[in-house]
């Protein structure tokens, strides 16, 4: 009997939390937390073939491998789903989650359109915040995470729940906002008062705040003799739009970020070395990390 209370009370408790926890559309809808699959549905109407190729290429750049097939590809916090489609192109049997229900519906679309009835790629709607979830995965080849950690509230909660899926000899592909310091906690201030106006206002804090960004992007184009990106909506490198990744930043809360020599000094003591790093200058953006897995 007293074993019949117990297991009721850990029931209740369980119930408790999970109407206590907020959702993703709870946190968007207080201002808390970006609608970031919203961005990327804007950025699935206009994908191109050369785009998909785009992210292929810089993904088989920065793990130094032409092919992955035979391998598992996690993508944690997949938003868009392009890079789940690229992992799957190179042969990967491709794990992919996300907390937002919008970016899910992305990734999912993804599949559809091109891997239609694929039993080699999963989608999921989870969080990169749940260990219990994610003790049900598996290990993998490689575990992706681009621009995602920095954006759940707990980044290095996030990275260290990674750090188990990661399995022997398998690559960690991550990227994560550099720390600027006073422009870091500058932006910080600003993605949230950009999610705290309501949506139809929004255009007042993207205005002012996306102008430099475009006038910088228009200015490099410029001096560096390549079609205007903005006109074509089309960026080099990873396949992904302008405007699309203005947006995302401008709106990108909740916002974190670390210093590249942080990251690296979390991961190592994990067994995990350092086998790539391609930093963003110190200028706006993300520092990018593959780490291997030794024993």
């Amino acid at each position: 009997m007293f074993g019949f209370y117990v297991l009721r009370y850990n029931q209740f408790l369980m119930d408790r939390s999970a109407v206590e926890t907020p959702s993703c559309e709870h946190e968007v809808a207080s201002g808390e937390r970006f609608a970031f699959g919203k961005n990327w549905q804007n950025f699935l109407r206009s994908l191109s073939e050369a785009q998909i190729s785009a992210a292929v290429a810089s993904l088989k750049q920065m793990l130094g491998r032409e092919s992955l097939k035979g391998q598992r590809f996690l993508d944690a916090g997949s938003g868009s789903g392009l890079f789940s489609l690229a992992a799957r192109r190179l042969g990967a049997e491709v794990h992919s989650f996300d907390f937002d229900p919008q970016s899910v519906a992305c990734t999912t679309t993804l599949k559809q359109r091109y891997f239609s009835l694929d039993s080699h790629w999963r989608v999921e709607r989870a969080s990169v915040l749940d260990p219990q979830y994610l003790q049900t995965i598996g290990t993998f080849d490689v575990v992706y995470s681009w621009g995602v950690l920095h954006h759940t509230g707990s980044m290095w909660a996030a990275a260290n729940n990674l750090i188990p899926l990661v399995g022997e000899g398998g690559l960690l592909f991550i990227a994560l906002y550099n720390d600027q310091g006073l422009a870091s906690r500058f932006w910080k201030r600003a993605k949230r008062l950009y999610n705290q106006f309501p949506p139809s206002l929004r255009f007042l804090v993207l205005g002012p705040l996306a102008l430099p960004l475009l006038v910088t992007t228009t200015l490099g184009d410029i001096v560096h003799r390549r079609p205007l990106r903005l006109l074509s909506n089309r960026t080099l490198g990873r396949g992904m739009t302008v405007w699309t990744d203005i947006v995302d930043w401008v709106g990108g809360y909740p916002f974190e970020v670390a210093t590249p020599g942080e990251v690296v000094d979390f991961f190592v003591p994990h067994s995990l070395m350092l086998r790539k790093l391609k930093t963003c200058g110190g200028k706006l953006g993300c520092n990018q990390f593959v780490f291997k897995r030794v024993l």
